[in-house]
């Protein structure tokens, strides 16, 4: 795959060929080595993690849903994303009851830490398949780039791709952030071909834009501009083919954009229909859709979805905390996501991110690539921004991917210094990157000081998603052995299976807490009067991986 991938349309001529050949060893070994890297990093961060706070419910629904073909678990998600999770899952033989009756988060529970099986083994094998994933949509990426510049615009892309620390945190997880993404791009990549083999690739970009709605709600923002751009292909074949009339463009431009539509609404269906044949359901009690909300009932989609859209309206409507750059707010901040983003992502990268979209417009070349990179990057990065919860930046894990499409454009400038720029802002985001191993999710540029001060800007998924609670057992059995300890912990690990003998001290009177008060920098950063209280008359004396703070109270 990887030698589809580099392979160059055009031979070059017969006396440079053992250049050429060199070349193309050369772009391969480029290709591998940076997704090797990756690989290893996401590898050695899945096995050091234990589970985050969404995990186990994917997979306690992944597990159900397939040996009981039920959509009873987890409905506010589609199952695609949950399916390719059970892929991993299936080598572990792992059961549930068909009356089990608790709720999503105690079947994760039951299903990692009480049904026999060892958790950091499930774990490793839920995420597996999403790790495969992340690593081929790196070859989307690098497909997408050298299509548009060249191979070194490829490696470029791929780069800034394999080095991005949250693509690398959310690509090790079992979770949907990276898959959604991942196949959004995948779409775009495919439309943007099609402007030359529409007959070959709009079927194509519609089997991707159907896996992205097949495997998150938040895919929908992106339909109408998907069908856009499969008109705007259509249109740029047909004149390539010969003159004709606007209304023929049009016309076929729009008969293209419904099957675009229809291939993927087919595959959610073809979701639904994999998990449970006869489409059973039986719905929650669900809040009432009003106003437009009531419009998405039209849409041709199984019932279990426009239900799941219905519970996930429920969650837009509460109110939720935010923690940005030190303060605490209630409700949502529209410029959240931009800001953390600033905060998550290489220095490099954003320099980069910003030259590739400017050459996009400035370059005549690549003027035609700014809709199919940059208007689906907008308009999912501002429906993002409408949401209510400020809970990370993997809600827009789509920008590292299509902005390192567009960081390719900056090889298109022919001038000495661009190249050295390049060069130089790779390597420093190569360089950003490595230093935060094995601590992707808590990472930080330098700018705001980073891994070990990500907490005191952001928090949730940003830095603490409970996923370093193993790592917290290691530390107290070596430094703290037979030290009394007092445990706020914000996750879904469960303490004692680690070994952790921890009591709550929000459960027993503030003069009964001495000895260790553990807690989660998520937690630290909300804290009631209660909790602070207790924080106010502690003393800092460690920290484990970036995301939880020992304390001592005498």
């Amino acid at each position: 795959m990887v030698v589809e991938a580099i392979r160059q349309d055009v031979p070059p001529p017969a006396g440079a060929r053992p250049r050429g050949r060199w070349r193309r060893w050369l772009l391969a070994f480029a290709v591998v080595a940076l997704l090797a890297e990756m690989a290893i990093a996401m590898l050695s961060t899945a096995v050091g993690q234990t589970p985050t706070i969404d995990e186990p419910v994917y997979v306690g629904a992944a597990v159900f849903s397939l040996e009981h073909h039920s959509l009873r678990y987890n409905p506010e998600h589609p199952p695609l994303g949950k399916l390719i999770i059970a892929t991993g899952l299936a080598f572990a033989d792992v059961h549930v009851d068909a009356g089990f009756a608790g709720d999503q988060s105690q079947l994760g529970r039951y299903v990692l830490y009480e049904s026999g099986h060892d958790p950091g083994r499930l774990m490793l094998l839920a995420r597996l398949p999403v790790i495969v994933l992340t690593l081929l949509f790196g070859l989307v990426v690098f497909t997408f780039a050298r299509d548009l510049a060249g191979p070194r615009g490829g490696v470029v892309a791929l780069a800034l791709y394999a080095f991005s620390p949250d693509l690398v945190a959310h690509g090790s997880l079992a979770t949907l952030d990276v898959p959604v993404a991942g196949f959004l791009v995948t779409s775009a990549w495919l439309l943007w071909r099609a402007r030359h083999r529409p007959v070959r690739y709009l079927p194509l970009a519609g089997l991707a834009l159907g896996a992205a709605v097949a495997t998150k709600m938040s895919a929908l923002a992106a339909v109408p501009v998907v069908l856009l751009l499969a008109v705007l292909s259509v249109r740029q074949a047909r004149r390539a083919s010969g003159p004709q009339r606007t209304l023929r463009h049009l016309g076929a431009g729009a008969a293209a954009a419904l099957g675009v539509a229809a291939i993927a609404v087919a595959v959610v269906w073809g979701a639904y229909l994999v998990v449970d044949p006869q489409l059973r359901w039986a719905p929650p009690d669900l809040p009432p859709a009003e106003g437009l909300r009531a419009l998405a009932g039209l849409l041709p989609l199984p019932e279990p979805y426009l239900d799941g859209m219905r519970v996930q309206f429920g969650f837009e409507d509460q109110v939720w905390t935010t923690f940005l750059f030190g303060s605490v707010h209630v409700g949502a901040l529209w410029y959240y996501l931009p800001a953390a983003l600033l905060v998550k992502t290489p220095l490099g990268a954003l320099a980069l991110w910003v030259a590739g979209a400017a050459a996009m417009a400035a370059v005549p070349r690549l003027r035609a690539a700014a809709p199919y990179v940059l208007l689906p990057a907008a308009v999912l990065l501002a429906a993002a921004m409408t949401g209510s919860r400020d809970l990370g930046v993997r809600y827009v894990l789509f920008l590292p991917m299509f902005l390192a499409v567009a960081a390719a454009g900056v090889v298109a400038v022919r001038r000495r210094w661009a190249s050295v720029a390049v060069v130089a802002l790779v390597a420093f985001t190569a360089v950003s990157s490595l230093r935060t191993f094995p601590y992707y999710l808590p990472y930080a540029n330098e700018a705001f000081g980073g891994p070990a001060q990500t907490h005191r800007q952001l928090h949730d998924s940003n830095v603490d998603w409970g996923q370093d609670l193993g790592r917290l057992a290691d530390r107290l059995k070596q430094r703290y052995p037979g030290e009394r300890v007092w445990l706020v912990y914000k996750g879904s690990g469960v303490p004692s299976f680690y070994g952790i003998d921890a009591a709550d001290p929000l459960a027993v009177p503030p003069d009964a807490v001495h000895g260790l008060l553990v807690v989660s920098d998520s937690a630290i950063v909300k804290a009631d009067d209660r909790l602070s209280g207790l924080l106010r008359t502690s003393t800092p004396i460690d920290e484990v991986g970036h995301s939880i703070t020992i304390h001592r109270r005498p």
